[in-house]
């Protein structure tokens, strides 16, 4: 009989011991070949031992899968088992038990195969049974070439065959050959394009991709009246190869796409074909999440306080399908979650709300074309409008002739004709038809009334929300009036410029003189702005204008405008003296006094009133001791200011003495004083120049006079002083310069007990010089001495000795 030729059938199977609860791993369980199709499977760990002692291959199983052979028609029996890794150390055996044998009596294999395709040097990893072979055994190890011959078998029988893999790890497939066949496969009568399921979401919470699908009318189609298939759906292959756990008719899907396995078996041949069928879960339909429907308060029902209004729904309709296509949608409106899903009572398109806000309306969605439903929801709440009420306005009657026409800023009322918290927005009309539809608004802050008495209406809206109410605003014009008012202020801050700072409310008595009680006051630079009341004053104002300028004053009885006045600002000049002075009293000259005065400047000082610090209040007053000396200089006008005189002692300088540094390269006197004055200095010379230090550098020796002048002019000291020093040479030639050799520095006054001794260079004393003569002549008993160094032995009367040479020239 020829072979039958099938298209294969590709089954794949991947077994683990802990993921289903029977496996094909056991001869119990073994899977039904049927229709000579070729298989493609792995192998992963053994159920029950079941091939110890039952070959002579010398083999168990590690890695198994059992077949179960039913013959159709008799012939041969063979396949080809191939590895998918060609790896040569992949190793697979088998093993055939038959015919006609049962689990727990399985008998010995009639063929087996445990060849080690790497030990036995093969080139290949194949294994199996065919026609070339004699032998119906080998292995282990080396022996044997992987191949055993084929079976004859009989129609009817029935064979187990093991498939083993004791090395390696990658799955293997099996294809059948010989001339025997195999009951056919059942057929599934329905396309691969109608095992694919396609539902709406019809399971709440109708978002999450779950859904509940009847296969039984699935199942009907492929068992199409025949008594002989049974049909039934897991949610694996492994269950479906081993037919566990069947899935229920009604099958709730695990994910939005989800792929279950039908089994389809003969009854009569146990063979069964295994089928994918893709679970498809369509999303509710598509629409625009509606957001929250916010409705003002109205006069619909006669009171826009009560929080009662008509909602239309048609508007949020509108808004969730705005901008999809083609959508073949109804659209229901429900008060509750369940409604909603069971399609039950719902709502008017028109709802009138009449229950505390906010409310949460359940829309139900339903795709008439796909019957996909789609559930959604919003809050529906009344907003109140703003609280707006009636009021009067009153103005004053100081713009122009007096007929009742005047500026009105009607901003003023903002605050008043609502008392809501929040953002509000105020907007005027001249009627209430404008004012519902925002047309032609009135300048708020400028607003010219048209006749005496006149009513605008004003919108005020809450800018959160837009509701708003309409109230009216009744504009009077006043005839009442205050009192003018002058304030004169001195100009005494400090710099008589014609400007200073007015206290207004001194004005108030007067504005108020004789007027009801409880008006209230505010001051404007100007007239347009007392009328409008924009940029009122603070109540301590300097002027804007130099020394006369008119401001406004308006008077108000209960925030209506009573009268609008005028305000004289005066600046009154203050007398023009010097504020403050210094002035020196010398203590050398006391008793002597000195004259203060009260320091008027450009006018006669008779034309003022003093009152000097002493109790006097003369123009002048005299002192004769320092001090701080203060005056008031008053005017006729009452301005007055206050002057200082700040007296400062100096005093002529006391010379206490002098430190002396003499006889050296560089001789310096420090003079040394006392005094209350501030000095300068001077050596030699009364008239300078004079400095401020007291030290004098690079003086040379000799007696001198030191002046020291007060500053202040109180006077000036003086005193001598010596510097000792000794000439390097003389010329005793007659010429009257440098004709004698004498220590300078030395008088009468300053050590004149010196001793001074003159020596030749070999210590021969020549002379013995009186300190305050005229010196050496150079002469030795009246005989001139050559040209020569000489030397001196000096003991000054202080003490201090020095001795040293000089060169006499001739």
């Amino acid at each position: 009989m020829p072979q039958l030729k099938i298209i294969p059938l590709l089954l794949f199977f991947v077994f683990t011991s802990f993921a289903f609860a029977q496996q094909p791993n056991d001869c119990a369980f073994s899977v039904t070949v049927c229709g000579n199709s070729s298989i493609t499977i792995d192998v992963d760990g053994i159920g029950t031992q079941e091939l110890s002692g039952s070959n002579t291959c010398q083999s168990q199983e590690n890695n198994s899968i059992w077949f179960n052979i039913t013959i159709a028609t008799s012939g041969t029996l063979g396949f080809v088992l191939t590895p998918n890794s060609t790896d040569i150390s992949e190793d697979y055996d088998f093993f055939i038990f038959g015919p006609n044998r049962s689990c727990g009596n399985i008998g010995q294999a009639i063929r087996c195969s445990t060849t080690n395709p790497q030990a036995a040097g093969q080139g290949n990893n194949l294994t199996g049974m065919n026609a070339s072979e004699t032998d119906p055994t080998e292995g282990p190890g080396a022996d044997g070439n992987s191949f055993v011959s084929e079976l004859q078998v009989t129609a009817g029988e029935t064979y187990f065959l093991v498939i083993d893999r004791p090395i390696g790890n990658s799955p293997f497939s099996l294809e059948w050959t010989g001339t025997a066949t195999f009951p056919d496969n059942p057929v599934n009568p329905v396309s691969q394009s109608q095992l694919n399921l396609e539902i709406c979401d019809n399971k709440a919470p109708f978002d999450d991709g779950i859904a509940d699908f009847d296969l039984s009318n699935l199942q009907n189609q492929i068992e199409n009246n025949q008594s002989d298939i049974e049909v039934s759906f897991h949610e694996n292959v492994s269950d479906a190869n081993i037919n566990d756990n069947v899935l229920p008719s009604v099958y709730e899907s695990l994910s939005g796409s989800q792929s279950i396995y039908v089994r389809i078996e003969n009854s009569t041949t146990g063979c069964f074909i295994v089928n994918q069928v893709d679970l498809s879960v369509v999303d509710s339909p598509e629409f625009n999440t509606p957001t929250d429907f916010l409705v003002c308060d109205d006069l619909a029902d006669g009171d826009d306080t009560n929080e009662s209004t008509t909602f239309d729904f048609n508007i949020k309709t509108a808004e969730m399908l705005a901008g999809i296509p083609s959508a073949n949608y109804q659209i229901s409106y429900h008060t509750s979650q369940n409604n909603a899903q069971n399609n039950d009572q719902a709502l008017p398109l028109l709802y009138t709300v009449s229950t505390p806000n906010p409310i949460e309306i359940f829309v139900r969605i339903e795709d008439l074309d796909a019957g996909c439903v789609g559930f959604s929801s919003f809050n529906i709440e009344v907003i109140p409008v703003p609280l707006a009420t009636d009021l009067s306005l009153f103005q004053c009657d100081e713009f122009g002739a007096q007929d009742g026409i005047a500026p009105f800023n009607l901003s003023q009322s903002g605050p008043i004709i609502t008392d809501i918290t929040g953002s509000i927005s105020v907007t005027f009309y001249r009627s209430f038809a404008e004012a519902e539809t925002q047309s032609n608004p009135l300048n708020a802050t400028n607003y010219l009334n048209n006749q005496p008495s006149e009513i605008v209406f004003a919108r005020v809206t809450n800018t959160d929300t837009n509701c708003f109410a309409i109230s009216e605003i009744s504009l009077e014009v006043s005839v009442t009036s205050a009192n003018d008012a002058l304030l004169q202020v001195c100009d005494a801050d400090g710099v008589e410029d014609g400007f200073t700072e007015f206290d207004l409310s001194q004005a108030n008595d007067q504005v108020l003189n004789n007027l009801p009680p409880n008006l209230t006051l505010s001051y404007f630079e100007t007239l347009d702005n007392a009328l409008l009341e924009e940029n009122p004053l603070d109540v301590l104002y300097t002027n804007t204008e130099i020394n006369n300028q008119i401001i406004f004053v308006r008077v108000e009885n209960d925030n209506q405008c009573y009268g609008i006045n005028e305000i004289e600002l005066e600046v009154l000049d203050v007398p023009n003296v010097i504020i403050s002075e210094n002035v020196i009293y010398c203590l050398n000259r006391f008793p002597e006094p000195i004259t203060l005065s009260g320091g008027v400047i450009n006018d006669l000082p008779n034309n003022y009133f003093y009152n000097w610090s002493t109790g006097e209040t003369t123009s002048e007053i005299q002192v004769s001791e320092a001090g701080v000396f203060t005056v008031r200089v008053s005017n006729t006008i009452g301005c007055f200011i206050d002057r200082t005189v700040t007296v400062i002692a100096s005093n002529i300088a006391t010379i206490e003495g002098f430190n002396v540094m003499d006889a050296s390269q560089n001789n310096t006197v420090t003079v040394l004083v006392s005094g209350e004055g501030d000095y300068e200095f001077s050596l030699d010379n009364v008239n300078g120049p004079y400095q401020d230090s007291n030290i004098f550098d690079d003086v040379r020796p000799g007696i001198y006079t030191v002046y020291v002048r007060d500053k202040n002019n109180c006077g000036i000291s003086e005193d001598l002083v010596s510097l000792v020093g000794f000439p390097r040479y003389f010329t005793p030639n007659g010429d009257g310069n440098h004709d004698f050799w004498q220590v300078q520095g030395i008088s009468s006054q300053f050590q004149p007990k010196t001793i001074v001794y003159i020596f030749d260079r070999f210590g021969k004393l020549l002379a013995e010089i009186d300190p305050t003569s005229s010196g050496w002549d150079g002469t030795y008993n009246d005989n001139p001495m050559p040209t020569s160094d000489y030397w001196f032995s000096v003991k000054l009367e202080d003490g201090r000795q020095f001795s040293s040479h000089f060169t006499l020239k001739r």
